[in-house]
């Protein structure tokens, strides 16, 4: 006849050592991915969502990158028309100057020939990402220029980028195809009386279509009624970038705080990942110390219980 003996404590504490290795394995597995849900096995419904929201995380980088771009291009046609403003201030203090009894006109004039020069090579140079606001080369300039600017989630739920619009003829300064097209190329009336009108343009640019007028140079024969002139269309020049600075700032400044709000929400949006699926390693750590306590408690427990059987069976021999 053969007996079996089933030692009933053994058998439960064995249970119990698989169940502690199984949460060991799983916390070890947690301190190494730093993920305390990796998988949607581990927890669908949080693993879902905390998808999602990497897709959201991601476009907005995706977006927070285009209006970097859009931002550097604003930036750059900014900074030149407030160089343009200054440049054509000093022309303007040149020709007060040259209204001064016993000015040396000729004089000036170079002085203004050179600062005509620095404004059509800043122009010119000002190009970002192979655009520059500030010069048409084309047989027609586009109406519109567009940049992003902004974003708002669609109806499918993504984030998706939105254009900003802004008048080029508030920004052209040099149209080489019709200088009439430029701020700086085509014609002011600089007469304020009316009578006979004059007409006054700062660039040559060699224009396709040329300005209907005189450009702004002066020598030894030009008369003060003449100056005056100029400084009317100068100031009317000046006037017109100013509103445009004016405007491509303000367009600036709501680019830079929708930067600074894609950032921000960015960031919202991976601590709220993190906190949906991310280890808490500190948590972590004191659990895998317990389990520890656990597995040697438990070994110990089956060790015991063995070291009985095997008394019994001493005394059953």
């Amino acid at each position: 006849m053969t007996v079996k003996i089933t030692n009933a404590a053994a058998v439960s504490a064995l249970a119990v050592l698989r169940s502690i290795n199984k949460e060991s394995t799983n916390v070890q597995q947690q301190i190494s991915t730093l993920k305390r849900i990796d998988t949607a096995a581990d927890d669908a419904t949080y693993w879902s969502i905390a998808s999602v929201m990497r897709g959201d995380s991601t476009n907005l980088g995706t977006i927070g990158d285009a209006l970097g771009l859009g931002a550097a291009k604003v930036d750059s046609t900014y900074t030149a028309m407030n160089s343009a403003i200054d440049l054509l201030g000093d022309i303007r203090a040149k020709l007060v100057a040259a209204r001064e009894p016993g000015a040396d006109k000729d004089k000036i004039n170079a002085e203004i020939t050179e600062y005509k020069n620095q404004l059509q090579t800043m122009v010119d140079a000002t190009s970002f990402a192979g655009e520059n606001w500030l010069v048409n080369g084309q047989p027609a300039a586009p109406p519109q220029w567009k940049i992003i600017g902004s974003f708002v989630r669609a109806p499918t739920g993504e984030y998706q980028a939105q254009t900003i619009d802004f008048p080029s003829s508030q920004t052209i300064m040099i149209d080489r195809n019709d200088a009439n097209g430029g701020l700086l190329t085509k014609a002011v009336n600089g007469n304020v009386d009316g009578t006979p009108v004059r007409n006054y343009y700062l660039l040559n640019a060699n224009s396709a279509v040329p300005a209907t007028g005189t450009e702004i140079s002066i020598g030894k024969s030009t008369t003060d009624s003449q100056l005056i002139d100029m400084l009317t269309a100068t100031d009317a020049m000046l006037k017109q970038l100013t509103n445009s600075a004016a405007g491509i700032g303000i367009m600036k400044a709501r680019i830079d705080d929708q930067i600074d709000y894609t950032a921000d929400l960015s960031d919202v949006v991976d601590k709220s990942v993190g906190a949906l699926v991310d280890t808490d390693m500190d948590e972590a750590s004191t659990r895998q110390k317990a389990i520890e306590t656990q597995k040697q408690m438990a070994v110990e427990a089956i060790s015991i219980l063995n070291t009985s059987a095997s008394k019994i069976l001493i005394l059953l021999e």
